[in-house]
């Protein structure tokens, strides 16, 4: 942190939902002028994301409806952590959920707050290799479809606007700058 910008300090906090995923609270913080403003967040358990890159260099996409963003988006496999869940942990599982594949190779290649404005959602990000076949049952809240498409397809769907969900365009890129197409 840069010495010249201080953090807040908070004064109280009240909860005001408390959900299976996320809790909604009002923070009152003191500022570094010396002045109190009114924060409101939103507390997450955090997330994963994985790019699974087979062979060839195609990358599996899931396609589903996201009910906050009204349509079905395109989007890299995903999943919130369990409580103290290992965030590898979580996208091997994830990975085998919503796309029927277990990775041989997994790496950790960085992650992201998803809006730190509000905020507390950080999803930790990573590249699945060596894929093979293992299914597990999806989530029963769960319809996805998933496709496998040359990472440079993937690339161009960010273009066109077909990719538009944050975290896989993060990802999608992530992964084409550690190596050439």
């Amino acid at each position: 942190m840069r010495e010249d910008i201080q953090p807040e300090i908070e004064i109280s906090r009240q909860e005001i939902y408390d959900g299976r995923i996320i809790h909604l609270f009002v923070a009152e913080v003191k500022l570094a002028n010396g002045g109190t403003s009114r924060r409101e967040l939103v507390r997450h358990p955090g997330a994963v994301a994985i790019v699974a890159l087979d062979e060839e260099r195609n990358v599996l996409l899931v396609r589903q409806f996201r009910f906050a963003a009204g349509r079905v988006l395109t989007e890299i496999p995903a999943g919130t952590l369990e409580p103290s869940e290992d965030p590898a942990v979580c996208a091997e599982r994830e990975l085998q959920e919503e796309t029927g594949f277990r990775p041989g190779r997994l790496t950790a290649i960085g992650g992201l707050f998803v809006a730190p404005g509000y905020t507390t959602e950080y999803i930790y990000l990573f590249l699945a290799e060596d894929l093979t076949p293992s299914w597990l049952s999806m989530d029963d809240d769960e319809a996805i479809s998933v496709e496998r498409v040359p990472l440079s397809d993937a690339l161009a769907k960010i273009d066109s606007g077909e990719i538009i969900d944050g975290k896989s365009i993060a990802g999608l890129l992530k992964v084409a700058r550690m190596s050439p197409l």
